[in-house]
């Protein structure tokens, strides 16, 4: 079966997007895609039909080709949890902890398992889109690489180069991207996307022709700023970089960017409500006095993160908030950290430790090596919901007697305290569910939308699909998949 992959000039050049767009576009042409990804790096992750895990973005990706998230779209998953370590994800499953000195030893025997999922989707498939990792330009990771150039070689399937004329330079950064790496690496690119652009496309016509004239690579489409991935879940923390400040009017809702955040897509449909502003505090700056709500979000590496939030005066911020009667939400990690102790017995996160937390639930947590990955539906706050969890700790003790969920096998999930003002959860998308939504935001006295926030994003994929039918050469870009 035909296959096609998009790698970049650099990361966060909308390689996610792009991918998820035409897996759009095909699947609306009647046919069966499958996105791929080799090898991802994300702390954003969804747990798939098969009991296991992906990264955000090949999530997306998958509700874009209207199928099932399956662990083999993301065969290779690095979580980082420390500065120089990462949590290793094979076929969804953990499989241990990679550190910078052994990471590209590591990786090399893993080449063999990322094309046998390859196989796997081009045999229930179509056509597969593949998602290349960073750049092919970082030649100095270019030796057992297999998220770029290793994969494309190996598995013998056409590249096309995305380059962010956003940022400038795109000229020179397709260009140079050819004039770096090896040339047999450059003989698999077949051509180009410009991405980003704004204004008028006859102001690049040059720069479009004169890439194609240095390169000898045809273009393949001058994509214009796409309004609607404002309205995707993001998996790359450079977003939470873009703090936004309330007004209008609006009730704040913060959330402190923690230095190992992760699942931060949950607090999408927050962002999405009229009547809410969204706060991502970023190290260095207090938690708002004003917060009607703050959340604490899901972390890669609690205990670290817990010390992190201490070092930044933020547990001094959310202790006085709570005394001022404000309410609080903890996510996964988050939830951990609103217990009295946080323990890692076993070295999950690093060596073995121990860490008080904000005691603000009467609760806590042990880390244990096995990884909770399920999807699960149930009622909280009267409101029906359905989410996933992703975690490795065990939470009890007499809040978690006071549960903020019952699930649909009649499971008791999380805890609240006695005034219903701190909440605790491992259950990622909750806030998904407009009923439960509406249901939290009227504690904090919003009015809750009803909108659906997955049928909000169907409708941006579809929006990026019709934009990309008249701004993408699709029907070239299939005709190069089939003829390879």
């Amino acid at each position: 079966m035909p296959a096609l992959m998009l790698q970049g000039t650099g990361s966060d050049v909308g390689k996610s997007v792009l991918v998820a767009g035409i897996c759009r576009a095909l699947a609306n042409r009647g046919l069966r895609v499958r996105p791929f990804k080799p090898q991802n790096m994300s702390n954003n992750a969804a747990v798939t039909i098969d009991g296991g895990e992906i990264g955000r973005a090949q999530a997306l990706q998958a509700v874009a080709a209207r199928t099932p998230l399956h662990s083999d779209m993301n065969p290779v998953l690095l979580k980082p949890q420390a500065d120089r370590t990462s949590q290793l994800i094979v076929h969804g499953q953990v499989r241990g902890t990679l550190g910078a000195a052994n990471f590209r030893e590591a990786r090399r025997p893993l080449l063999g398992e990322v094309l046998a999922s390859f196989e796997r989707l081009k045999a229930q498939s179509d056509i597969v889109i593949v998602e290349g990792a960073g750049s092919p330009a970082e030649i100095n990771l270019r030796a057992g690489d297999i998220a770029n150039m290793g994969f494309a070689r190996a598995a013998d399937v056409p590249v096309i180069l995305v380059g962010d004329i956003d940022r400038g330079g795109v000229i020179a950064s397709i260009v140079g991207t050819q004039a770096v790496i090896d040339a047999d690496d450059a003989a698999m690119i077949r051509g180009f996307i410009v991405n980003k652009f704004r204004g008028d496309p006859a102001l690049f016509a040059d720069g479009y022709a004169a890439i194609e004239a240095r390169t000898g690579w045809r273009g393949y489409g001058l994509v214009h700023w796409l309004p609607a991935a404002a309205r995707l879940p993001s998996e790359d923390a450079v977003i939470l970089e873009r703090r936004h400040l309330g007004g209008g009017g609006r009730k704040l809702i913060a959330c402190p960017i923690l230095p190992r955040i992760a699942n931060f897509d949950d607090l999408d449909p927050l962002r999405q409500e009229p009547g809410v502003e969204l706060v991502m505090v970023p190290p260095g700056q207090p938690i708002p006095a004003e917060a009607a709500l703050i959340v604490l979000p899901g972390s890669k590496a609690t205990i670290a993160d817990m010390a992190a939030l201490r070092r930044q005066g933020w547990d001094i911020d959310i202790l006085a908030h709570r005394r001022r009667g404000g309410a609080i939400l903890g996510l996964c990690g988050g939830y951990q950290m609103l217990g009295t102790r946080i323990a890692d017995p076993h070295g999950i996160e690093g060596a073995p430790s121990a860490i008080d937390g904000l005691a603000l639930l009467a609760v806590e947590t042990i880390l244990e090596p096995v990884k909770a990955l399920r999807e699960v539906a149930g009622e909280a706050l009267s409101a029906r919901f359905d989410g996933y969890e992703m975690h490795m700790g065990v939470t009890d003790g007499p809040d978690a007697r006071r549960p903020f969920a019952t699930l649909g096998d009649g499971r008791a999930e999380g805890a609240q305290d006695a005034a219903g003002l701190v909440l605790g959860s491992y259950v990622h998308g909750l806030l998904a569910a407009p009923g439960l939504r509406r249901a939290l935001l009227d504690r904090i006295g919003v009015e809750g939308s009803d909108r659906d926030h997955r049928a909000t994003v169907d409708a941006a994929l579809d929006e990026i699909a019709a934009t990309f039918e008249t701004q993408i050469d699709i029907d070239a870009l299939l005709g190069l998949a089939n003829r390879h």
